[in-house]
């Protein structure tokens, strides 16, 4: 069983939040464009949440920011866009209003495929934690995660 076929244990889950603070503290910019928090609204509670989640990709001509949900339907986040799309996007110290819909396994491989090529290897460090599989970041790779990770795209609203 990978690491993502589970629920996160609290220490990784209290680890992998840690970073919320820094956007808090307006130090987001210290995380670069690779990762943004999401601020979404919980499905049970209807209470504002957030998570700092790795960026797959950013298309410069629309805005969107592409993510993929590791943990699958564990995922809290992933879960409340799935009820609510409407989220809030901080990339660096840039907030915008966006809405989260899932991407198409086709898109999902292209987007992948982006990351692989600029990440080489921390694409295949991903792939052995989502899929436990130590595989090359290649084409094939990438068509394998996405038909296994979700792929979700954030588009700003204007």
């Amino acid at each position: 069983m990978t690491l993502t076929q589970k629920k996160p244990s609290p220490f990784l889950r209290a680890m992998l939040r840690a970073p919320i603070w820094l956007y808090r503290w307006k130090l987001g910019w210290l995380m670069g464009g690779r990762f943004l928090m999401l601020t979404h609204i919980g499905r049970k509670s209807g209470l504002s949440r957030q998570t700092v989640i790795e960026v797959v990709t950013h298309d410069e001509t629309t805005g969107a920011y592409y993510v993929s949900a590791a943990w699958r339907e564990k995922a809290d986040w992933y879960l409340n866009i799935q009820k609510n799309p409407n989220v809030k996007v901080q990339v660096r110290n840039k907030v915008f209003d966006a809405r989260a819909e899932q991407v198409s396994v086709e898109e999902a491989v292209s987007r992948l495929w982006a990351y692989a090529q600029r990440y080489p290897f921390a694409f295949r460090e991903l792939v052995e934690v989502m899929l436990g599989e130590n595989l090359p970041p290649t084409q094939e790779t990438c068509q394998h995660l996405a038909q296994s990770v979700p792929v979700i795209a954030l588009k700003p609203v204007q």
